[in-house]
């Protein structure tokens, strides 16, 4: 309780006299700032680890797919994935030469802001995400920082570039954040979204629904939209962007297959590193939901996948789903 005064009276704060270092004072004010700046970083890095994956600390629940290494491996096989699919392009929509301010939303392993970087070394490039996986060399325009994007932002300058990818199982109110990235983009700056539809189809019925692939595949969905998460965001970007007030929207779809049973060479590329990904991820995409909403244990979950990767293995199921890309202008000038 603050001592009461007198009109006048000259109060002194208490417990506000300086440490005495005497010996090894940078060394010893070092380590006790250290030990101050990990405890306020615990609620970050204190890492939850069930059926035996790592998964982010800061807001805690909020993401369900890990954040462990093994998942950063599948997310740097989702850049390849995606640059394959845009035939080498790191984005679709027409930024400027000389862009000054870039955001990645959800950077993951920062591989796309990192590449951006590079091929535009005078701009400024942000990454944010739950977790602080990125790696600590990076060029030296480029840094990351924890955040939620769901959290109303607080950015004071504009970016001539919004780039949001993969973010489907992170985003509970996507309205919010496309509106989110209208208002914090310039005028004549652009936001680019990326995202999946990930109900799993096949363009001649042979994914059927008396596979295991397909039954988990539809149950994942399922149980993904009752928690709040919109699953397949994808197809709605585009209307999404309209609504916000973007202009000149575009919006591209394409094919992902499980696999590399397409005749096509270009989309075998695809399938494969899909194939990849897929068979990475299935405990990824499946542990965290499986568990936590419909009481399963590691090891039927275990069972599943084993299941899934041996249907995977059947070159006469011609499994696929899609990727959109959607990007729109803000309107004015720069």
């Amino acid at each position: 309780m603050a001592a009461s005064t007198q009109p006048g009276e000259i109060v002194v704060e208490p417990n506000l006299e300086a440490t005495n270092y005497d010996e090894e004072p940078d060394s010893a004010y070092g380590d006790e700032v250290g030990s101050y700046t990990t405890s306020l970083a615990s609620n970050v890095t204190d890492y939850k680890v069930e059926n035996n994956r790592r998964y982010h600390a800061y807001k805690e629940g909020s993401y369900v797919l890990p954040n462990d290494e093994k998942e950063s491996d599948r997310l740097d096989i989702m850049h390849k994935l995606t640059e394959v699919t845009l035939r080498g392009k790191l984005n679709l929509a027409p930024i400027p030469k000389d862009p000054q301010r870039i955001l990645d939303i959800g950077t993951g392993t920062g591989i796309w802001a990192i590449e951006m970087g590079d091929k535009y070394p005078k701009a400024e490039i942000l990454g944010n995400d739950l977790s602080p996986i990125q790696p600590r060399w990076v060029p030296p325009n480029v840094r990351f920082e924890v955040d939620d994007v769901e959290n109303e932002w607080t950015y004071h300058q504009k970016f001539d570039y919004i780039h949001c990818r993969f973010m489907a199982f992170a985003i509970r109110d996507w309205p919010k954040l496309i509106r989110q990235c209208f208002e914090n983009t310039i005028p004549g700056g652009y936001v680019e979204c990326i995202d999946l539809d990930i109900e799993v189809t096949s363009p001649d019925g042979t994914f059927t629904p008396d596979r295991a692939f397909y039954k988990f595949n539809r149950e994942f969905l399922k149980i993904s939209k009752a928690t709040g998460m919109e699953p397949c965001p994808g197809p709605f970007l585009e209307g999404w962007m309209k609504e916000t007030g973007f202009e000149d929207v575009i919006a591209h779809k394409f094919v992902w297959p499980v696999g590399t049973w397409p005749a096509d060479k270009h989309l075998k590329e695809i399938g494969a590193w899909n194939y990849l990904q897929v068979q990475e991820g299935l405990e990824a995409f499946w542990y965290a939901l499986f568990t936590r909403q419909l009481g399963y244990s590691r090891e039927e979950v275990d069972v599943l996948c084993a299941k899934v990767r041996a249907e995977m293995k059947d070159p006469k199921m011609h499994a696929m789903f899609h990727i959109y890309v959607s990007y729109g202008k803000k309107p004015g000038t720069k």
